[in-house]
């Protein structure tokens, strides 16, 4: 297998070629802190001609045999498999994750791309009834046009793919802006699998930029008729108001509770606590944010807790045995370091913790913070490799606990009974809980998305489709119609 070019062009419209905003910017290894490829910065005139080309290429891709657009969703796949170690190379030196949080990136997007080659035969329309004589009205099911994609950093390549493989196999053109920190990964990369795979020319661009260049353009730009969006509640409210009568698929920030009630298997509930809150650093906007213990068992599982935390491999995620490494970059360390700070000025404890370290000063050792709901680790998304223990005097009081936050993603609820344990589940004000499992969970097919600040829509399977097609009635009046005038 031979690696991909040097990814130091973008491909805009039908051709690989630089940026003209007359800038460039580095791609670093968050590790290293080594430069991986410097990329010439696209401006709004290339953002232009990526919507333009869109609109050209996207009626005829359309227009083709569902088979054809399935074929190049199971050929990217295939393309996955193939180019599997360059891919987990990239997603290694490129997001600072682990091996094994590669592995299960490159697992994920390969997942979506098998699941996006069903869905061009998934399309469904109807057939309504009418009150009119020899009316006949069909509702068919159409894609929208051309899709916005704008992705972030943490699962760079798996929250792109995840609006454009499904909005490209339902027949829909796409121009993708990743997140500065993972210009390959969120983009580069994926347009060479696709154009590998044989996705016709013009259907995907891929616009690397700054926010202040295109960030706005994209958005308010007359062409696309959906804006799907993964990153910070503060900017999806932002996207919002510049989107006008856009459709919007939002996925925002989190603050994931996981509960331990008094019931619960702690030895199973302290494993999971560990994956769901130091996963990736804690960079999972699904990560569990709070852990909400029962008062009669809170000792017993933070103790189990803490001996877990302690025995984690912090350092260089290229090797195999290392289970956290850097944050995305120094901003976000700052960003960390600050909200555990003002949490021990409220009165919080920092059970473990440590200083970063590295390279590039970047590997932050896992934090346990034990406070109340109110301290900023617990109020606020840390999104880094920290976590806040709350304790809590019986169900009532974790429920009251658990819903205290705008936000509303991804949860977790642990006890022994299923039964009491999906009754808690179902008070949760998320779109996700999860039954004695971690709250990170991400499968192709089913719904994936929050409430409140969390977002709006739903990734994965039919709400997919639904998210990327829009219905178009048409009537047809088969004998002639009486008219009142």
């Amino acid at each position: 297998m031979s690696s991909y070019p040097t990814f130091d062009t973008l491909p805009i419209g039908t051709e690989w070629r630089a940026g003209t905003a007359g800038k460039t910017r580095e791609s670093t290894d968050p590790w290293s802190g080594d430069v991986l490829v410097e990329i010439p910065q696209a401006g709004e005139d290339d953002l232009n001609q990526a919507y333009d080309a869109a609109q050209q290429a996207q009626r005829d891709w359309a227009a083709q045999p569902p088979m054809e657009r399935a074929n190049v969703m199971r050929e990217a796949a295939e393309v996955m498999g193939r180019r599997k170690d360059e891919i987990t190379d990239w997603l290694i030196h490129e997001t600072g994750g682990t091996v094994a949080k590669a592995e299960l990136e490159w697992s994920l997007v390969r997942s979506v791309m098998w699941e996006a080659a069903s869905m061009p035969h998934h399309v469904e329309g109807r057939i309504m009834p009418s009150d009119i004589p020899g009316k006949e009205s069909r509702v068919y099911r159409e894609p929208v046009g051309v899709v916005a994609v704008i992705s972030p950093w943490n699962f760079p390549m798996q929250l792109s793919n995840r609006s454009v493989a499904p909005a490209l196999a339902v027949g829909n053109a796409v121009v993708l802006k990743p997140a500065g920190d993972t210009p390959v990964t969120g983009g580069l990369l994926l347009a060479r699998i696709f154009e590998e795979a044989g996705l016709p020319p013009g259907l995907l661009s891929v616009v690397v930029g700054s926010g202040s260049d295109i960030g706005d353009a994209i958005v308010a730009h007359d062409v696309p008729r959906v804006v799907s969006f993964t990153g910070s509640s503060p900017v999806g409210k932002g996207i919002a108001e510049k989107a006008a009568l856009k459709h919007l698929a939002l996925e925002l920030g989190g603050n994931g509770p996981l509960v331990v009630l008094d019931d619960a298997d702690l030895e199973l509930a302290a494993s999971a606590a560990v994956f769901g809150s130091f996963f990736h650093q804690g960079q999972i906007c699904m990560i569990a944010n709070r852990i909400i213990v029962d008062a009669a068992v809170h000792d017993e599982f933070l103790q189990l807790f803490l001996d877990k935390v302690k025995a984690l491999e912090v350092g260089d995620p290229s090797k195999p045995e290392t289970h956290l490494g850097p944050v995305i970059n120094s901003s976000q360390l700052e960003t960390i370091q600050d909200k555990v700070r003002r949490a021990r000025e409220s009165g919080a404890e920092v059970l473990t913790g440590g200083e970063p370290f590295g390279p590039a000063g970047l590997a932050l050792p896992p934090h346990v913070l034990a406070g109340g709901n109110d301290v900023a680790t617990a109020q606020e998304e840390v999104f880094g490799p920290v976590i806040t223990v709350i304790r809590a005097s019986g169900e009532d009081e974790a429920l009251r606990i658990a819903n205290d936050t705008e936000y509303g993603l991804s949860s977790a609820v642990f006890s022994r009974d299923v039964d009491r344990a999906v009754r808690f589940a179902r008070r949760v004000d998320a779109g996700m809980t999860h039954v004695n499992d971690s709250p990170v969970n991400d499968d192709a097919n089913t719904a994936f998305g929050g409430e409140k600040a969390s977002g709006i829509g739903r990734f994965g399977g039919q709400w997919a489709i639904d998210e990327f097609t829009t219905d178009h009635w048409v009537s047809v009046q088969h004998q002639p119609r009486q008219y009142a005038i």
